[in-house]
């Protein structure tokens, strides 16, 4: 019997034990489970954590060099800006300093050299200025003959209009229907007889009686005394018959010397426009 109970007893040990066992291992697995899904979330969050400031140092590294891009490039149109503008203030400096020597040249006639050839003056205006299609297409229009032997100044032709006036004078009644030697004997005789005013102010509006040679001598003479040079032409240009062939090469110079001052009161508009411009623009 006790053998039995000792038997009974051992049993009993044996299945607690081996029940405690299992009620251990079990345990041991669900504080594995709670351990590894414990330490999965933990270097879950760490990965995440570190991904995040991984990123913002990414971001932050690539907003710097984005930034000093910026400022380089800034600074790079900013030198190339200004590289420009002094290019640009050269080119107009220039530009001027051509004009102003064209300018020159149509004041330095003498009675040694009455006209001065302007082909020089004007292909340094051409070469300060060869991207500029405006400059290019106003020294294209002087007049050929400017540049190879000069115009006539406005002083030369003033002293030059009053031999054509006294000449023109002469042959007032010649004509292509009256070109006789007898009618240049009449012709001259009325010159002689005949006292016009030398100098006469042109009405605002002129008549037919207002058309003779003389009148038209009168008005072109007052006006190249008070400086107006077009206007006198205007009133040559007027004149009929053998007066008007005699006074036809002093009239070709004036158009010539008008035209040549017309251009260059423009390119020194121009000119002058470019410099202003260039002054203006302040790199940043």
């Amino acid at each position: 019997m006790e053998n039995e109970m000792r038997t009974q007893l051992r049993r009993q040990a044996a299945a607690h034990t081996d029940h405690l066992r299992d009620v251990l291992r079990v345990q041991e697995q669900e504080l594995k489970h709670e351990f590894e899904q414990d330490l999965s979330e933990k270097l879950s969050e760490q990965e995440f954590q570190f991904r995040r400031l991984s990123q913002e140092q990414v971001d932050n590294f690539t907003m710097d060099i984005n930034t000093a891009y910026a400022r380089l490039r800034g600074i790079e149109q900013a030198v190339q800006s200004h590289a420009v503008a002094e290019e640009e203030a050269r080119k107009a400096h220039q530009l001027w300093l051509s004009v102003e020597a064209l300018k020159y040249s149509l004041k330095t006639a003498s009675a040694d050299l009455p006209t001065v050839p302007l082909g020089h003056a004007v292909e340094a205006i051409r070469a300060s200025c060869s991207d500029s299609e405006f400059a290019q297409a106003l020294t294209a229009a002087l007049p050929p003959e400017s540049l190879t032997r000069g115009v006539y100044s406005e002083e030369t032709l003033r002293v030059r209009f009053y031999a054509v006036q006294k000449l023109a004078r002469r042959v007032a009644m010649i004509d292509e229907t009256r070109n006789s030697l007898y009618q240049y004997f009449l012709s001259y005789l009325q010159s002689l007889l005949l006292f016009p005013p030398q100098q006469l102010k042109p009405p605002v509006e002129l008549c037919p009686e207002d058309t003779n040679t003389f009148k038209l001598l009168s008005y072109a003479s007052y006006c190249i005394e008070h400086g107006e040079l077009e206007l006198a032409a205007k009133f040559v240009n007027q004149l009929k018959g053998e007066s008007r062939r005699v006074a036809q090469d002093w009239l070709k110079e004036a158009r010539m010397t008008l035209e040549t001052k017309q251009i260059v009161d423009i390119l020194t508009a121009y000119a002058s426009a470019v410099g202003i411009g260039t002054t203006q623009v302040q790199p940043e």
